[in-house]
């Protein structure tokens, strides 16, 4: 076992105290997705912690795919959670499906019911769930609840056989009607289903429900810890309960219980993030405001920072309200670090340069990342005429505005000093370019006679520089928790309008041969990322982030 400096969790601590007690030799966890949609942020906080589980403790962790509702379920979605996975920088140690087990999950139910612990009820979804009650009140026994075992056997192998409509019965598990805990009411274990599944084909029509299923799967594969999110800790009774039916060695899994993540302005529901995709509010599972894995890796975020913002929440018994600001903190930290820097102008303005030699150009160093020394430096060309962006003038500037206005002087980065001496502007009064004047002994950026010249504004030539769409993303959701809605509202009530809008800008050529996923630094701008659809002829980057958190100043306001 690997030595921790740190202090444990709760979690490290329990399989610290199994394995020093002897009740296990080593560990194995398992990361139980459904293929029934995309994974989020949500399942990278579990992913990290079942992979960093098998790390410090030299284990093994399973990827299995809970494929027991095939109505919901599609081969695009296992390739994706295993591309994510992948991404992410883990190997599993197996490849299993819940489907792997549907001869043994039948045979045991056959045992149930032989041994008076199951039986078929014919009632409709509606009438059982009514006789369920509420946790206050005894549940009502079900008329089929006693009825011949060989008359539950045989009606059984009629269900598996197809003799029998889908909803016309279901084989209920004879726990406790009484129990507070309404998991305990006679669980359903099969229910008909006539669809077909992207695994076993059309081979069964019944087929298991996810309490009875999964923690029967943990004990086929030697699962020593079940990770699970808090919402599942009221159906670990019932998960103990299956397993006492079928545990002979001793050696079964224990189920474990951690806060999910709720991270501000999205939303983690399957469900809902399903409706986005379906009513077209967003442009599918990997839009890059979606928070799902793939989506985030498309905007731009690195496996490195998933993993980091992981690491730094931690693992919590309670549950929490995270900070969405904190996982973009995480993608600044890493990206300042790995992308490279270039210059490029969102909402450009023209600049003439009016004492620069008509046919001259001269190209500057950059240095690519400030950060990493063996990035290098590359060539930018200069020349008369070149473009700023629109915020770095002012034609009326307030005292402390450090950029550029009418008779004041700012720094080219890596170029030269030039000064405004007046603008154009068209019939509407629209400032259309800017006529400024350079000092020729200022070049890279160098104060000829120690003047101080306290702005310094990023610049493309318009020689040398491109077009590029930029798609400028933001937030989703305008309210931190578009879950907490009132009466006759939605979450989608609280989209925010403005979370995508696409410009058109000029960057650096070397921009124009790049590889999608490629992440840079736009000087003074953010951070982006080349995007899957762009191509040499035209060149597409997501923003990222920005380089500081404007959520904040406006929720002081």
């Amino acid at each position: 076992m690997e030595e921790k400096k740190e202090s444990l969790n709760f979690i490290e601590q329990i399989i610290t105290d199994d394995l020093k007690s002897g009740k296990h030799k080593d560990i194995t966890t398992r990361f139980p997705p459904e293929p029934n949609g995309y994974l989020h942020i949500g399942h990278a906080k579990s992913i990290c912690l079942n992979f960093g589980l098998k790390k410090t403790f030299n284990g093994k962790t399973n990827l299995r795919f809970d494929d027991t509702n095939p109505s919901k379920e599609e081969t695009e979605y296992v390739d994706s959670i295993i591309e994510d996975i992948k991404w992410l920088g883990f190997e599993y140690d197996n490849l299993f499906y819940a489907s792997d087990y549907f001869d043994q999950l039948y045979d045991w139910a056959v045992m149930l019911i032989n041994d008076g612990k199951a039986y078929i009820d014919e009632q409709t979804p509606e009438l059982i769930s009514e006789q369920r009650t509420n946790p206050t009140t005894k549940g009502i026994e079900s008329p089929y609840r006693y009825r011949a075992i060989e008359e539950s056997l045989r009606l059984f192998q009629e269900m598996k056989d197809g003799k029998h409509a889908d909803g016309s019965m279901v084989l209920r598990a004879k726990v406790d009607m009484n129990s507070p805990n309404m998991h305990m009411r006679d669980p359903i274990m099969y229910r008909i289903m006539r669809k077909h599944h992207h695994r076993t084909g059309d081979k069964w029509c019944i087929y298991p429900m996810y309490d009875y299923a999964h923690g029967q799967s943990d004990y086929i594969e030697g699962i020593t810890h079940s990770i699970c999110t808090l919402e599942f800790e009221v159906h670990r009774p019932l998960y103990d309960w299956f397993l006492n039916q079928i545990d002979t060695t001793g050696k079964r899994p224990r189920q474990i219980e951690f806060a999910r993540l709720n991270l501000t302005y999205t939303v983690m529901s399957k469900r809902k993030l399903l409706e986005l995709v379906n009513n077209k509010y967003v442009n599918g599972w990997d839009d890059p405001r979606m928070p799902t894995i793939s989506g985030m890796r498309r905007r731009g975020y690195t496996a490195q920072s998933i993993r980091n913002f992981a690491d730094r929440i931690g693992v919590a018994k309670r549950e929490n309200m995270i900070d969405v600001g904190l996982l973009e903190y995480m993608v600044r930290e890493d990206l300042n670090k790995k992308a490279n820097r270039v210059l490029g102008v969102l909402d450009p303005l023209k600049v003439v340069i009016t004492n620069y030699p008509e046919d001259k150009t001269e190209e500057f160093d950059a240095i690519n990342n400030p950060e990493d020394e063996s990035a290098g430096k590359r060539k930018i060309g200069f020349s008369k005429v070149i473009y700023i962006e629109r915020e770095d003038f002012m034609e009326d500037a307030p005292k402390k505005f450090f950029r550029l206005t009418i008779g004041s002087e700012v720094r080219l980065r890596y170029a030269y000093f030039i000064k405004c001496e007046n603008v154009v502007k068209d019939d509407a009064g629209n400032i259309t370019e800017l006529h400024c004047t350079y000092d020729p002994e200022s070049r890279g950026g160098q104060s000829p006679d120690g003047r101080k010249v306290k702005g310094t504004i990023h610049w493309v030539d318009s020689k040398t520089c491109i077009d590029a769409e930029i798609r400028l993303y933001d937030r989703l959701f305008v309210k931190e928790d578009p879950d907490d809605i009132g009466e006759n509202e939605t979450y989608v009530d609280y989209l925010n309008q403005d979370s995508l809008k696409t410009i058109t800008a000029k960057l650096e050529r070397r921009l124009l041969d790049v590889c999608p996923g490629q992440n840079f630094q736009f000087e003074r701008k953010g951070y982006f990322c080349v995007d899957k659809d762009s191509k040499p002829v035209h060149p597409i980057f997501n923003r990222t982030v920005t380089l500081k958190d404007s959520w904040s100043k406006i929720s002081e306001k």
